[in-house]
C-alpha cells in the first residue's frame, strides 16, 4: 500500500489539504473492483505531516478549521509520495521542513505541490532546472525568485517524474486524479472522477482561466492607437497602418509596444481580438462563425488556431465550460 503524506504547514489552504484525502480515500473503492489487487484493496494510505503538534487549516474570508490526526515531519522518512498544498501564512518555511523535503526526495519519494505549494518545492531546490506551473497570478512571483525554476503558468499541472506541480486549487483535483492514473491505470482513475463527479481529465489549461488582459499603461503615447484598435477589431489592421495612426514608423511602433505592452503590436492585437471572442462566447449564443467575425478573425479556423495557441482549448469547449446561463 502506498503511503502518502500531506505536508501541511500552518495556513495550509483547507481545500488542497482535503483534496489528496478525497481522491485517494475514494480510489480505494476502486481498488476493491481491481482485479489484480490482492488484500483489501486499500491502494494508499493517507496521512498529514506538519511541523508542530497542532495545525489550523484557513479559507478565502479568514475562516480557519482545526486540524486533527497530525503526525511529526518524520513520517515523509516512510512516504512513496509527498503532496505540499498551499499556504495563507507569510512565514517561510523552517530548515526543518526544508530538510524534510530534501531527504524525502533523495530517498526516491515522489514529490508534489499544488498552487503556491511549488514555493517549498522550490527553496528546497527540488525544481532547479525543472519546467513547473503555480497558480497563474503567482507565476511571475515564483519566476523572479526562483530563475532557475521553468515557470509555465498556461498548464494545470507539470508532471516531471518524481516531482509534480499542480496549478491553483481545483488543479489539485487533476494533478491528484493523474497520480492515479499513473499508478493504476485509467480505469482506477476514471472510477474515482466519477465518484467525485468531475472529469477524467481536463481539456486545456490554466490559460483560459486567466482574467483578460488589463487596460492600457498608464500615460502611453500610444493609448489613443491601443483604443482605436479596440474599438476596430474586425478590421484588417496592418503594421503600416497601425504606424500611420500612432504617428509613429513602424520600427519606432514596434519598439514602444514593446517596451510599454510587453509584446508586438501584431501580437497585441491578436490577443485583444482572443479577449473579445472569449466575452462573445461567454455572454452570447452567436455562432462561432459569427464570433470569428466580429472578434477580427475573419473564419471560424483562424479562431480555433490562436484559442489552441494561447488557451489550450477550443471555442466551442471554452463555451460550455464559461458560457453564462440566465437564472
Amino acid at each position: 500500500m502506498h503511503k502518502v503524506v500531506v505536508l501541511a504547514l500552518p495556513g495550509v489552504v483547507a481545500l488542497e489539504l482535503a483534496i489528496p484525502f478525497q481522491v485517494f480515500a475514494t480510489a480505494r473503492a476502486a481498488g476493491h473492483r481491481t482485479e489484480r489487487l490482492t488484500g483489501d484493496g486499500r491502494l494508499y494510505d493517507v496521512r498529514i505531516g506538519a511541523p508542530q503538534p497542532t495545525l489550523a487549516a484557513t479559507a478565502s474570508g479568514g475562516a480557519a478549521f482545526s486540524v486533527a490526526g497530525l503526525e511529526p515531519l518524520a513520517v515523509l522518512e516512510t512516504a512513496g509520495t509527498v503532496i505540499v498544498p498551499a499556504t495563507e501564512s507569510a512565514a517561510g518555511p523552517s530548515p526543518d521542513v526544508i530538510a524534510a523535503l530534501r531527504a524525502a526526495h533523495a530517498r526516491g519519494a515522489r514529490i508534489a505541490s499544488i498552487c503556491t505549494g511549488a514555493s517549498l518545492l522550490a527553496a528546497a531546490g527540488l525544481l532547479d532546472g525543472r519546467r513547473a506551473t503555480t497558480h497563474w497570478a503567482h507565476a511571475d512571483e515564483l519566476a523572479a525568485r526562483h530563475p532557475s525554476v521553468r515557470v509555465d503558468p498556461s498548464v494545470l499541472f507539470v508532471d516531471d517524474g518524481d516531482v509534480l506541480t499542480a496549478a491553483g486549487v481545483a488543479a489539485g483535483l487533476d494533478l491528484c486524479l493523474h497520480l492515479v492514473r499513473r499508478d493504476h491505470g485509467a480505469a482506477a482513475a476514471g472510477y474515482v472522477a466519477r465518484r467525485i463527479v468531475m472529469p477524467p481529465h481536463r481539456e486545456g489549461g490554466q490559460a483560459q482561466y486567466l482574467p483578460a488582459a488589463g487596460g492600457d499603461p498608464g500615460g502611453s503615447a500610444l493609448a489613443p492607437t491601443l483604443a482605436w484598435l479596440r474599438a476596430s477589431l474586425a478590421d484588417d489592421h496592418q503594421l503600416a497602418d497601425i504606424a500611420r495612426h500612432a504617428a509613429m514608423s513602424t520600427r519606432t511602433l514596434v519598439r514602444r509596444f514593446r517596451a510599454e505592452c510587453g509584446t508586438t503590436p501584431l501580437q497585441w492585437l491578436i490577443r485583444q481580438r482572443v479577449d473579445h471572442a472569449r466575452e462573445l462566447l461567454e455572454t452570447t449564443s452567436l455562432p462561432v462563425e459569427e464570433v470569428a467575425r466580429q472578434a477580427g478573425f475573419h473564419t471560424s479556423a483562424s479562431l480555433r488556431q490562436h484559442f489552441a495557441r494561447l488557451l489550450g482549448t477550443s471555442p466551442l469547449r471554452y463555451r460550455r465550460t464559461f458560457q453564462q446561463v440566465p437564472a
